[in-house]
């Protein structure tokens, strides 16, 4: 490539790529705001040319890029970019022409962070550089959510998980977490509470003889036992949800 450039690009769902920025200079200090229009959408070149050119051998098809940018500049949606299964190239103006800038590109890599990547329910690991990594994320299709996307909402239902997921946020202390989940946790605290109170009065109760001549103090007893460790469950799964979510 005789023009030196950097891009920036973005892929969503279904092997969809959208040019975000082209700077033929590199200014790491630049802020970018983008907002992605369809315009904005790289197509495959098995979308531009004919079923028979695009069936050629990549020596004889990408002498036919050069034409895509050309006849699709004098059209009212012009080509910025598109792609092959070995080459990404950009539309430019050079020299009073619409002209194909291409590099090599592969398409079809597969983003799990080479093997270790600890996404769950078929979410792609990313990773800040392919050598030495500094940092990586977990991509996913939708109604999954989670750090390592290991909850789902696809189903209805009532769980936990689904209710209070989506407001737990991720490496935030629970000073600076939602109001729902501060409330959650205040609610599950007095119940706690309350329940332990319940259990300690009612062995009080029982205790006296003269309760048991009633013949329901061991059915109230052990519901009041039984209502005490449900509500210990439910606080144990609402830690292990929270502890999940923000770590």
């Amino acid at each position: 490539m005789s023009h030196p450039f950097h891009i920036a690009f973005v892929e969503l769902f279904n092997k969809k790529y959208y040019l975000i920025i082209v700077q033929e200079t590199c200014n790491q200090s630049i802020n970018i705001v983008k907002t992605i229009n369809p315009s904005d959408r790289c197509e495959h070149i098995s979308e531009i040319l004919n079923d028979a050119i695009a069936k050629f051998h990549l020596i004889r098809r990408i002498k036919y890029y050069h034409l895509v940018c050309q006849r699709r500049s004098s059209t009212s949606s012009s080509l910025s970019c598109f792609y092959d299964d070995n080459y990404f190239c950009l539309c430019n103006d050079y020299d009073h022409q619409r002209i194909a800038n291409c590099f090599e590109f592969n398409s079809s890599i597969k983003n799990d962070c080479f093997g270790k990547s600890n996404c769950e329910n078929g979410a792609q690991c990313l990773q800040n550089r392919p050598t030495c990594p500094q940092t990586s994320m977990c991509v996913c299709s939708l109604c999954f959510y989670g750090t390592r996307y290991q909850f789902s909402s696809s189903l209805f239902g009532l769980s936990l998980d689904a209710v209070l997921g989506y407001h737990i946020k991720v490496n935030v202390n629970m000073k600076n977490q939602s109001r729902i989940v501060q409330i959650s946790l205040v609610l599950t605290i007095i119940m706690i509470i309350v329940g332990l109170i319940n259990v300690i009065l009612s062995m009080i109760t029982f205790k006296n003889k003269a309760t048991h001549q009633v013949g329901c103090d061991f059915y109230l007893l052990g519901s009041s036992i039984t209502t005490l460790l449900i509500v210990i469950t439910f606080a144990m799964k609402f830690s292990i949800l929270i502890i999940a979510q923000m770590t």
